[in-house]
């Protein structure tokens, strides 16, 4: 003999399902959380500070003698956006930094700006920066944020994305034979370790929702 389910059982089906598939499929940061329900006033003022976050990381800089390619703060910067702020907002905050850049503003490393900056041999990498923070928050916002080990691959993803935007254009100055050699190996263990740092932060504030 079947027996009906009572109406509380019932009542409480939807909300226990949609509980267990939010928290499967979705992860972000708690600062995306709190983006969400501020008032579009305070999201400005958060994406403010991190657009000045962004342009601090970018004045580490250390150049190096054998390539027009220097080490910079900036992919740090770039993948923590995504990281932290979601595909959305760590987007938003780097294309206002380029935009910033673009018009003149001294916001890229060494207190560079102006579109110069867009054709010179490092132009292709700022380009990268974008897809590369859309794709890490992306991913994070899909369950990549459960495991130190896939929010550390997504930042690498991201940071391939970089390359494969920068790498091309820099063998316009250098040639194809050289690229790889100025413009990827001698960053690859410097990357590493700022994508460590990276998933180091978010993991701490990234939490399922």
């Amino acid at each position: 003999m079947l027996v009906a389910p009572s109406k509380r059982l019932c009542k409480n089906l939807p909300a226990t399902t949609s509980k267990s598939h939010k928290k499967g499929v979705a992860a972000v940061s708690t600062i995306a959380l709190w983006l969400r329900e501020r008032t579009w006033v305070e999201r400005l003022i958060v994406l403010g500070v991190a657009n000045l976050l962004l342009i601090a990381c970018a004045q580490v800089r250390i150049p190096l003698p054998f390539t027009p390619v220097p080490i910079t703060g900036q992919t740090f910067g770039v993948l923590l956006a995504g990281a932290l702020l979601g595909h959305r907002y760590g987007t938003a905050v780097v294309m206002a930094y380029l935009l910033q850049g673009a018009f003149g503003l001294p916001v890229f490393s060494g207190w560079k700006g102006g579109l110069v900056a867009f054709f010179g041999p490092t132009g292709g990498y700022l380009l990268g920066f974008v897809p590369a923070a859309f794709l890490v928050g992306w991913l994070l916002e899909r369950g990549w944020a459960k495991t130190f080990h896939r929010t550390l691959a997504a930042l690498l993803l991201g940071n391939a994305v970089i390359y494969a935007f920068g790498l091309p254009w820099l063998a316009v100055f250098v040639g194809w034979q050289q690229v790889i050699m100025q413009g990827c190996l001698p960053f690859l263990p410097g990357d590493f370790l700022k994508a460590l740092a990276a998933a180091t932060v978010a993991a701490k504030l990234v939490r399922n929702r």
